[in-house]
């Protein structure tokens, strides 16, 4: 892996891991569009420059991440998510990272599933919440939701603003807590990656992921504005459309040139 190929994918993953277009897909569309190869470290390079995209979050939440009362349901959110990523972990890293085939069909089914959602969503009057009024049940919830994200191409944060506008909370506030909830569940999954493959990664190796660290750190900061910015007037239906624009293009693309 070059230092171009770790500054594109580290531009990509801060773009997309707040939007829900799925961080990991798009990581795996563009290394094969790169023509990087599906190796141990190309996998945990795509698991483990997500760091840096928690990291704006930590940034930009420092004050909110002080109460801990919060870190509570953030902690229960992130159990089912913990649970069955470390029951697959094998399963995903072996046969779903890498794949473009489940991703580019996980982009387009979800992309019509966000469509035919906000269509049902615009009959419901938006809630004003705080993120404080979570209970420990929906947060619960909303873990389920997010695993089900450990399919490439689903995305994380579809899954969970999904899950939580479908209980009733308001967008600015699931979308903050889906910000927030990426920190323990990313830190997990990054943390258990490096500890099973870290021996195996050369000098240059941990030289490319610092790039991608660093650069997925910027993005997602200009990232994470921009779509705080885009709920006060918008939904998520453009997003739908963009999943199954992408996935369209890249079928295409990619297995045109096979």
């Amino acid at each position: 892996m070059t230092f171009f190929h770790s500054l594109i994918l580290g531009i990509v993953e801060g773009l997309s891991e707040f939007l829900p277009i799925s961080s990991t897909g798009h990581l795996i569309l563009v290394s094969e569009l790169l023509r990087i190869p599906a190796t141990v470290f190309s996998k945990s390079f795509n698991i483990i420059i997500q760091l840096g995209a928690i990291a704006a979050v930590i940034v930009l939440y420092w004050d909110k991440l002080r109460n801990l009362d919060l870190w509570k349901k953030l902690i229960v959110a992130f159990i089912p998510t913990g649970i069955i990523g470390l029951a697959l972990y094998k399963v995903v890293k072996t046969y779903l990272l890498g794949n473009s085939l489940v991703v580019l069909w996980s982009l387009f089914l979800g992309g019509i599933a966000i469509i035919i959602f906000e269509w049902w969503q615009k009959k419901k009057v938006e809630p004003v919440d705080e993120i404080s009024s979570i209970t420990y049940r929906q947060a619960l919830l909303i873990g389920l939701f997010q695993s089900i994200a450990i399919i490439p191409g689903i995305s994380r944060s579809a899954a969970t603003i999904v899950g939580g506008l479908a209980m009733g909370l308001s967008r600015k506030t699931i979308v903050r807590f889906s910000f927030l909830l990426a920190i323990p569940t990313m830190l997990a999954a990054s943390g258990l990656d490096l500890v099973k493959n870290y021996s195996a990664f050369s000098t240059d190796q941990f030289g490319s992921l610092a790039v991608g660290f660093i650069v997925s750190f910027i993005v997602a900061v200009v990232s994470i504005r921009f779509l705080l910015g885009y709920i006060r007037n918008h939904d998520f239906t453009a997003f739908g459309i963009y999943r199954i624009v992408i996935a369209v293009i890249f079928y295409l693309v990619i297995f045109g040139l096979r």
